[in-house]
């Protein structure tokens, strides 16, 4: 047995066996290891980028990491944008990295680079294996602290011959601690905000308090204080539909969000962060809480939210009965021209029960909240660290966790690009994406912060960098290229059609919204 072979045995051991993976010359004793050992799934991703943003989406969904393998520092580099959404949306990941052999890295070839450095800022833990016979004990490691409460991404780093050389066996992961539990000095201080107060007190959540069960829990605290209960800007996850609580989130603008935050006195955290800006903008406050506004911190990310909303409604003695009524957004499939209402609409009454939302759709998708929430029970994905590139990968990586769903993945023109390559993967997978392109040929979002940041008026060339109409893209040609199904629609009609006809058949499907 070598070490690949140790590595491989002990990554299926220790319950991680999904590998996402590009893998290269260093790697390929690895690669030869998947034939000798059974247990392990491996999905082939044309770019690093579409590999680890497909264990994101992968955890997001299963809650347990899955494993990429990446070639070098290059390799690793390639997939870092969607480790950094990874890390922000709080992930477990364990990443095998190839390096060269031990006795070639001093000849400086010219893939050397410094794959720790490199690994250092995405990942919590990293490590490189001395030789063959540490290398099943590092990846052990590495799973755990992958498992830990919170989750961390890991990286472990197998010289190539530490991978080719002789290896002892497998080695057994330790079992991670237990979820921590909850201050319930925290929650008896945030009991004591909520006694009075009323509509001046926000609840501000995310995390595992977006749950059907933590929304539950958070609907019957608000029924019962008058509180104001939110989310961020943006959540890993959040169950969402009828007969779930519908919450607002801060909004992007910040000419929308200070409006909204401005009457209250008290904030408490539920996992989540002090609400700013995403920019920082001229003339316009980075911290969007109103001045004199009390923050205070109930669970910190990996505690236990549910169980501290628990004793909270309990210290408050609310109850079910305490729920007021939710005012929901009536839903009927739209006709005529295509625009933000109608195609909000459509999205909304085709989305199956069940459903995994995967959502970069970013200037398109800032209305998509209020009617989707009437739409059958689903869960909602977003970007949590904003390198854009994100949704495709995720929803590959949520549709391999969970194939008896749909996942529906909504992306701009621009953003799809930076990932394109997830389609080949779907479709070698099999896997049960629709993927929907908001073709409004500009990078929208881009324009709108060229007036955000007071940049004037811009210019030809200016707009030469925001606009992607020059050739147009047609996505419709590139599904097609990478042997998915799709079309385009240029109506709320068609797409109403579209989207039904996507939704009812298994595998990977591609609607193009020409805009």
């Amino acid at each position: 047995m070598n070490g690949a072979e140790s590595l491989v045995r002990t990554l299926v051991a220790g319950g991680v066996d999904v590998c996402f993976t590009n893998p290269g010359t260093s790697e390929m004793h690895f690669v030869a290891a998947l034939d000798r050992v059974e247990g392990m799934r491996c999905v082939l991703g044309l770019f690093e980028g579409v590999v680890t943003g497909a264990a994101d989406g992968y955890f997001r969904m299963k809650g347990t990491p899955a494993s990429t393998l990446l070639h070098l520092g290059p390799g690793l580099a390639n997939g870092l944008a969607n480790l950094h959404n990874a890390k922000k949306a709080h992930s477990g990941i364990v990443n095998i990295v190839g390096q060269h052999a031990t006795y070639h890295i001093g000849y400086n070839a010219p893939l050397t680079s410094d794959i720790e450095g490199l690994a250092r800022p995405m990942s919590k833990w990293v490590r490189t294996s001395p030789n063959a016979k540490s290398v099943a004990a590092d990846g052990a490691a590495a799973i755990a602290a992958a498992k830990s409460a919170p989750p961390q991404i890991a990286t472990l780093i197998l010289p190539a011959d530490t991978a080719w050389n002789e290896a002892d066996g497998i080695a057994q992961v330790t079992p991670p601690k237990q979820q921590p539990g909850f201050s319930a000095e925290a929650v008896e201080k945030a009991a004591k905000v909520l006694h009075s107060g009323g509509t001046q007190n926000l609840l501000l959540i995310t995390g595992n308090a977006l749950t059907e069960r933590g929304l539950a829990l958070a609907q019957q605290i608000a029924g019962k204080t008058g509180c104001k209960v939110m989310g961020q800007t943006y959540h890993p996850r959040m169950a969402r539909g009828q007969g779930r609580f519908s919450i607002d989130r801060i909004p992007y603008v910040i000419e929308q969000a200070l409006p909204l935050l401005k009457d209250f006195k008290n904030i408490i955290l539920v996992e989540a962060n002090d609400p700013i800006a995403f920019f920082a903008y001229p003339n316009k406050p980075s911290q969007l809480r109103p001045e004199g506004c009390e923050v205070q911190r109930m669970t910190a990310w990996g505690e236990n939210s549910v169980a501290a909303l628990e004793a909270l409604a309990d210290a408050l003695s609310a109850k079910a009965s305490d729920v007021k009524p939710q005012q929901l957004t009536e839903l009927n499939k739209p006709t005529g021209p295509l625009n933000h209402a109608s195609i909000a609409q459509a999205i909304a009454c085709a989305i199956p029960e069940n459903a995994i939302i995967v959502d970069e759709s970013i200037t398109t998708g800032r209305g998509f909240f209020p009617p989707t929430a009437a739409a059958a029970p689903h869960d909602w994905l977003q970007n949590m660290g904003g390198s854009i590139g994100f949704s495709t990968p995720v929803a590959t990586g949520a549709a391999v966790a969970c194939p008896d769903r749909k996942v529906i993945c909504m992306v701009g023109d621009g953003s799809a690009m930076y990932t394109i390559q997830s389609l080949w993967t779907q479709a070698r997978e099999g896997l049960n994406v629709v993927t929907i392109v908001f073709a409004n040929r500009i990078y929208q979002i881009l324009r709108g912060e060229f007036d955000g940041v007071g940049a004037g008026s811009p210019g030809s060339r200016a707009m030469d960098m925001l606009k992607i109409d020059n050739p147009t893209l047609d996505f419709v040609g590139l599904a097609k290229s990478m042997g998915v199904a799709g079309r385009a629609v240029t109506s709320a009609d068609e797409f109403n059609v579209a989207l039904a006809e996507a939704i009812a058949e298994p595998g990977p499907r591609l609607i193009e919204v020409r805009m």
